[in-house]
């Protein structure tokens, strides 16, 4: 079916299940490139970076596009390995549908849970790609079984269509089945796009087998959404080209997005089309194109730009704390403002300074990620870094409510903040707002606090983590008409946030995670031993890690 306005396809995987040799198998196949790459060749037309193609895995979302009956597609290839998972979340903010590709040796692993989780949330058609089928060992009936139980009845087996098992799927589906024997594609593009069915393709990438089907499944299926006239964008990542200039990575949602075009404030200069690692300038970009424009120094990943959207707000976060350890003679100031940049592209590194000790430590997805930032730090920063031992990432938040009063006062300064602090809902993370009269306090000073409460990450009074799931609403303050200056309500809205934190019964949060442990029925015993002795090891090293047994859920095979 033609498209008026381009489609992105985003690859998602647990690592190994050949998700980029499928990218590299349909760009072949729709004769976007001439030569097939391969992972062990370290050749693929995607994975372009020195470490991506050492390690044979993908570390940073890669664009390429390709064109299939008469219509264009932008497919978004990401990361499979856990360690760069918010890589991957960041994608799928742009996505018009997803395919999900499974190893059919290994079948659904846990992180394959995790982005059906993440694709659920965010409401992501997906199609289902079974890879490795060439393997000896594979089950089809046995895979498809585990796609129903572990991810969702609704899969259904795409490479030999029935009919009946579709109309299972929908009600709609069943009354034409009754009628006619058969489902047509317009009502199955519908239940596709709205998760009411996924198709599911068997096949192997790396010997074409079962590709051509599944771009025919997404050209046949995959419907374009309804774009507004009106100009808006979704950011989902920034970076730097080999000159350091910054990229704004987005795709257009609206209307379209032309060279010189003003964005807020800032002038885009220059509007890229990425394939790889090479890029094509185009003057205007029609809704539906995923493109990194130039200009843009204000931008952040997950910024909605325009009217009639949100943020996206990531689920993903790092659990994980290392202090930065300097070669002698590093001044770790300077530094810090080079990290920066790492952490508009990297957000979930979360960079941090302490004051106290003079240190700068990073919060990341896991060790892997410390192998990539170090060698990005020495080839962008020429410094050779190491990093300590890692620590676990605590926060903070109330349990009761709380009033906190500010005073700044010195001589010829004053300002007076009163704020009304509320725990949330688990996962809400920071909300702030104003319910405070102007006969009070000027509009003006309301959006000056406003402003400080959100520019700043806060800390809790138990052990300084960082304080999230709370509201904090102004409710009252005080200007003096000749002696207040801006400065004056920062001090006096940190202390407010302080004052009330020391009057509310703070909790302390701590990180678990919930495992399901796959083992065959004669190995039962010893896994539950050796789970234990793991337990009280992590104990012994003070990670206070909640494990509950109720939590850990034992598969047989």
């Amino acid at each position: 079916m033609a498209h008026s306005n381009p489609i992105t396809i985003g690859m998602l995987a647990h690592v190994d299940a050949g998700k980029t040799t499928l990218s590299e198998a349909i760009l072949y196949s729709a004769g976007s490139i001439r030569k097939l790459g391969r992972v062990d060749n370290q050749d693929t037309f995607l994975d372009t970076g020195d470490m991506e193609r050492a390690r044979g895995i993908t570390i940073f979302s890669k664009q390429a596009a390709y064109n299939y009956n008469g219509s264009s597609y932008t497919l978004l290839d990401t990361p499979g390995h856990v360690d760069f998972s918010a890589e991957t979340e960041r994608t799928l903010w742009v996505l018009d549908a997803a395919v999900l590709v499974i190893s059919g040796m290994d079948g659904v692993q846990g992180h394959t849970e995790t982005l059906w989780s993440l694709l659920k949330r965010l409401g992501i058609p997906v199609f289902i790609f079974v890879n490795k089928m060439d393997q000896q060992g594979t089950n089809r009936a046995r895979i498809m079984e585990q796609l129903k139980n572990r991810l969702s009845e609704l899969c259904v087996d795409f490479n030999n269509i029935d009919y009946e098992e579709v109309a299972m799927c929908h009600e709609e589906a069943l009354e034409q089945f009754l009628e006619s024997a058969h489902v047509d594609d317009v009502l199955m593009s519908r239940m596709i796009m709205e998760r009411k069915m996924f198709p599911v393709y068997f096949g192997s990438a790396l010997r074409m087998n079962g590709v051509e089907e599944l771009i025919n499944g997404i050209d046949t299926y995959v419907s374009c959404p309804d774009y507004g006239e009106e100009f808006s964008a979704k950011v989902y990542k920034i970076t730097r080209d080999d000159r350091g200039e910054r990229l704004t990575h987005l795709k257009v949602c609206g209307g379209s997005l032309k060279s010189k075009m003003l964005i807020g404030n800032e002038k885009v200069n220059q509007i890229r089309v990425y394939a790889g690692d090479k890029f094509t300038s185009i003057n205007e970009a029609v809704a539906g194109t995923v493109c990194a424009v130039t200009g843009l120094s204000e931008t952040k990943a997950g910024q909605f730009i325009g009217a009639g959207g949100e943020d996206n707000i990531p689920v993903l976060e790092p659990v994980l704390n290392y202090k930065l350890n300097l070669p002698a003679g590093t001044d770790p100031v300077a530094l810090l403002s080079k990290l920066r940049t790492l952490e508009e592209e990297e957000p979930e590194l979360h960079v941090e300074w302490d004051e106290n000790f003079k240190e700068i430590h990073v919060s990341v997805m896991g060790p892997v990620l410390i192998e990539v930032l170090t060698n990005i730090i020495k080839t962008r920063f020429g410094v050779d870094v190491t990093f300590g031992e890692g620590s676990i990432v605590y926060k903070e938040t109330i349990k009761n409510k709380a009033y906190g009063i500010g005073h700044f006062e010195p001589l010829r300064h004053y300002a007076e903040v009163h704020l009304l602090l509320e725990p949330g809902e688990p996962g809400s993370g920071m909300r702030y707002e104003c319910h405070c009269s102007e006969d009070i306090l000027d509009k003006n000073w309301q959006r000056l606090v406003y402003t400080h409460l959100c520019e700043k990450m806060h800390r809790g009074v138990l052990t300084g983590s960082e304080l999230t799931d709370m509201k904090i609403t102004l409710v009252a303050g005080r200007a003096h008409p000749k002696h207040t200056e801006g400065g004056d309500f920062r001090q006096a809205t940190y202390r407010a946030v302080r004052q009330g934190l020391m009057q509310a019964e703070s909790v302390l949060l701590e990180p678990f995670y919930a495992f399901s442990l796959e083992v065959k029925r004669d190995y039962v015993g010893r896994a539950m031993t050796d789970f234990e002795r793991w337990v009280r090891h992590l104990t012994c090293m003070r990670l206070m890690v909640i494990m509950l047994l109720s939590q850990v859920k034992v598969r047989f095979q």
